[in-house]
């Protein structure tokens, strides 16, 4: 196969894979972290604490999570059909993207926002502060670089399973490297796929990458001030001594 031949195909084919990966990446994001939250929330020390919910919902991810993907898209096609249609082609291969994907990339969640201070939310709390400030103003934001770094994975992770999705019908690189070089034994096509899927790994690693440090530095800037409303906040002593300190006045700092 000649290059001229080759570039068309490669080109349909990589839109396919980036439109698999954007689309179940969109799904996965929007339903994992909401997932990941409430598995914090309802964890024992929780702010919604509830031992039986946060049990259902980790079997539920545990179970997503245990099923190889190729098992997991062919026991999903007539449920992909109920909803998109088809169960083949790039349209058909996102919905079994999109259900492998949620509760791992919930998981990361959950991660991530472990390694939130403990003491933020305990702040926030002793303000009055609810559930949502918690969320919304706490731990998410806290864990903002975290959560950039399980995006990525997650991304990478999904290209991986487009290839895969693609050797059974779903369409994207992974099918052209086996229709073409497996069953037609085009090996310089199928190499340049490979290192096609390489670059991809790579371009998104190293954005994420870069994501990831502007948001901790930001974010290091935004701890301190924090933190430094956190502290005790000076008071005049009554007999003229130098100034003691006090916990009231740092309450006020961190609801701004």
């Amino acid at each position: 196969m000649t290059w001229s031949q080759m570039q068309p195909l490669l080109y349909n084919n990589t839109l396919d894979t980036l439109f698999m990966v954007w689309w179940s990446t969109f799904y996965a994001v929007l339903i994992g972290i909401p997932l990941g939250v409430l598995l914090i929330l309802t964890d024992r020390g929780g702010v919604l604490q509830n031992v039986v919910v946060n049990k259902i919902i980790g079997a539920v991810v545990n179970i997503g999570r245990s099923f190889p993907f190729l098992i997991l898209m062919v026991a999903l096609i007539p449920f992909t059909r109920l909803v998109v249609g088809v169960s083949i082609g790039p349209t058909g291969a996102v919905v079994p993207l999109v259900i492998a994907a949620i509760p791992f990339f919930a998981r990361l969640v959950e991660a991530a926002l472990r390694e939130v201070d403990h003491g933020l939310v305990e702040a926030v709390q002793s303000m009055g502060g609810g559930t949502w400030t918690i969320v919304f103003k706490v731990l998410l934001p806290q864990a903002l670089p975290a959560l950039v770094a399980a995006v990525t994975t997650t991304v990478i992770t999904l290209i991986g399973y487009s290839a895969i999705a693609g050797a059974v019908g779903g369409g994207g690189l992974g099918n052209l490297a086996y229709t073409y070089g497996y069953l037609q034994y085009e090996t310089n096509l199928m190499v340049i796929t490979i290192v096609l899927l390489i670059v991809l790994v790579i371009a998104v690693q190293l954005l994420g990458d870069l994501i990831v440090r502007r948001l901790a530095a930001r974010g290091s800037r935004g701890s301190s001030s924090v933190r430094v409303g956190l502290r005790k906040a000076p008071v005049p002593a009554a007999d003229g001594a130098p100034a003691a300190a006090t916990a009231d006045a740092p309450k006020e700092r961190v609801g701004a």
